[in-house]
């Protein structure tokens, strides 16, 4: 029996436009090309053939041995890159002083010091280094520092704000990053970090809102007005949404040890809890310890209000209470998939 052979499509032609540096004496495809960096000439290595000179050499200037690096010098003469979150060049040369040196040379690093004295730069890496401390003491990830580090410079780069502390508007901007990167803290946890008062936190963060806004729709108006198109990838400020129970069940829910089957529920039932609106009123915490209080007995991984009321804040009582409106209407909140399902049991729930 024969059998059909797939006979491959022949491909259109295409000029090739890639550039080939191929000896003319010689036409050999591929080339023998040897690049003598020492002379600085590139050679035919068939014929001997100089094909071009002055090349660069690219590689290193300096070759490091084991027994050389005994104090630590680096040879490299490039230097860190430039921090975008610094203002100037960033270029300037330090002259470095130690205990053991002269006097002149003490003279000549202070005299360096005031000429090179910038005292926004100061300013800046002042606020930075807190808000570092700040975020690694919250466990926060590095983007959102990083977020919050350039949202401080544009305050500081528009002159705005002046008539607020640096620690509330350090609060204001730790609290806006974690909004725009998704990692969600309330103003309770931003108080207790920073020792900002909440309604002081409050009030800052509306109006970094507002300031970012406005400043955001000004680019956007200037790039259209110069002939650009405005950049619709969500890179600029974005208007952010508050934040909503199910944002908190997983941080809660971590906490707790609870499995990713509770945490799922309690998820589940913050979304049903926000639709039908039984806890209309109530804060965004007191919702989420509720849902993770529910869930935790559905899903057989029961957890004391004391144990919730401790990771989220509020206190017990107020969890009882919210628990004890969710059970009236558990029939909305709960999936009767997910009783039939075996996934929960109704019976596990204590009394309100």
């Amino acid at each position: 029996m024969d059998t059909a052979v797939a006979v491959k499509p022949q491909e259109p032609w295409r000029e090739n436009l890639n550039m080939h540096l191929i000896c003319k004496d010689c036409k050999e495809d591929p080339p023998n090309i040897v690049e003598d960096f020492a002379a600085g000439d590139t050679i035919c290595g068939s014929c001997g053939l100089v094909l071009g000179d002055r090349i660069v050499d690219t590689r290193s200037e300096w070759r490091t041995f084991t027994n050389d690096d005994q104090n630590n010098d680096d040879p490299s003469r490039v230097g860190d890159g430039a921090n975008p979150l610094l203002n100037g060049a960033q270029l300037q040369t330090d002259i470095a002083f130690s205990g053991g040196g002269s006097g002149k040379s003490r003279d000549l690093s202070r005299a360096q010091n005031r000429a090179t004295h910038d005292k926004s730069t100061k300013t800046l890496l002042t606020a930075y280094k807190e808000i570092g401390a700040l975020c690694d003491g919250m466990s926060i990830p590095k983007n959102v520092s990083d977020t919050a580090k350039h949202l401080f410079k544009i305050i500081q780069d528009e002159g705005a704000f002046k008539a607020k502390s640096q620690e509330t508007v350090i609060a204001g901007c730790i609290f806006i990053a974690c909004r725009q990167c998704k990692v969600p803290r309330t103003f309770r946890e931003i108080f207790g970090l920073t020792k900002v008062p909440k309604s002081e936190i409050g009030r800052i963060f509306k109006h970094l809102e507002r300031f970012f806004a406005a400043r955001n729709e000004k680019l956007k108006e200037s790039i259209v007005e110069a002939g650009g198109v405005p950049d619709s990838s969500g890179s600029g400020f974005n208007a952010m949404e508050s934040t909503t129970p199910k944002d908190l069940c997983i941080r809660f829910c971590s906490r707790l040890s609870l499995s990713q089957k509770c945490t799922s529920l309690s998820q589940d039932i913050a979304i049903r809890v926000e639709a039908t609106g039984v806890l209309a009123g109530r804060s965004p915490i007191s919702t989420a310890a509720a849902c993770i209080y529910m869930a935790s007995y559905l899903a057989g991984e029961g957890r004391l209000a004391k144990d919730v009321s401790l990771v989220a804040g509020v206190s017990d009582g107020t969890i009882r209470t919210a628990y004890k409106i969710m059970t009236v209407r558990k029939e909305a909140l709960i999936k009767p998939e997910w009783v039939t399902e075996g996934r929960i049991d109704l019976k596990r729930l204590p009394l309100a």
